[in-house]
């Protein structure tokens, strides 16, 4: 008895009949190209030079424009990325702000016991608050856009939740790559700790399939760290409500200029964090 013959692979549309996401991962990046590039040429004719938290305003903006075309494209709604506002969304991004605080202020505490990390207030603290809310927080929606956003969301689609994944954790690994402190023993452990990191945002998303809570986590994340306890985030140095007086140690231990998340200390609580994330089944997708 003859056997079906196997149905034959097609270049851009998958078994649904439906284009294949990555030529959606090329398409976005297209839309990407051709947003950006006008506009940043329109600012420049201008002369107009953005402040760090306007840049990283508009690169919010732009990221999330390019997706809107995508989704008509597909016919989807745009709510399907997990941007629109909620009772949901919002309690998502408290629990999250709050599991973003514990994760650094845990590696905080172990190193006050261990290696007598100190701190003093800062005279200057109090009057960066906002300015650092805003900044960190801008900067923590850019990074889950691109990171957590359209493009994720069509890897996860096309190859599965691990392949997509690993590849949004080593590209996240690679924009932290050259950043100040990155260096020795301090490269090794910043790296397994940033790669980690990019897994724990991407299962609270695939835990809500909003960008609330890995936005919340990673916002806070960074404001603990350097906001309130006045280290370094990713090797750059944060003026924080707090004053750091008082840390010895190899840097593998304490993380050096880079901060807690090159620590030892802080590479516990990010995969003790990822571990008890990975507990809770994931949302079902409409999609």
């Amino acid at each position: 008895m003859a056997t079906p013959r196997a149905r034959r692979y097609h270049p851009f549309l998958n078994a649904a009949g439906q284009l294949r996401s990555g030529w959606w991962v090329l398409f976005y990046l297209l839309f990407l190209g051709a947003i950006n590039l006008p506009l940043q040429a329109l600012l420049h004719a201008r002369g107009f030079v953005p402040t760090e938290i306007q840049r990283d305003a508009i690169t919010c903006f732009v990221l999330g424009l390019a997706a809107w075309p995508c989704q008509a494209l597909r016919r989807r709604p745009y709510a399907e990325l997990g941007l629109t506002p909620s009772w949901a969304w919002l309690k998502e991004l408290l629990l999250g702000s709050a599991l973003g605080s514990l994760l650094m202020l845990g590696p905080a505490l172990l190193l006050a016991i261990a290696c007598g990390l100190r701190w003093a207030p800062n005279p200057a603290g109090p009057a960066l608050v906002w300015h650092n809310l805003a900044l960190l927080g801008v900067a923590a929606l850019g990074e889950e856009l691109f990171c957590r956003g359209f493009l994720f969301q069509r890897l996860l689609a096309g190859l599965g939740v691990w392949p997509a994944q690993l590849i949004m954790a080593a590209f996240f690994v690679f924009t932290h790559w050259h950043n100040p402190g990155m260096s020795g023993a301090v490269r090794v452990l910043a790296s397994v700790n940033v790669f980690v990191a990019s897994i724990l945002f991407g299962q609270a998303f695939l835990r809500t399939r909003r960008l609330a809570l890995p936005l919340g986590i990673h916002w806070f994340a960074n404001w603990t760290q350097g906001g309130l306890l006045g280290l370094g985030i990713s090797g750059h140095a944060t003026t924080g409500l707090l004053m750091p007086t008082a840390l010895s140690g190899p840097d593998w231990l304490t993380g050096g200029q880079f901060g807690l998340e090159a620590s030892l200390p802080g590479l516990a609580c990010v995969l003790g964090m990822t571990a008890l994330l990975a507990r809770y089944p994931p949302a079902r997708h409409s999609g």
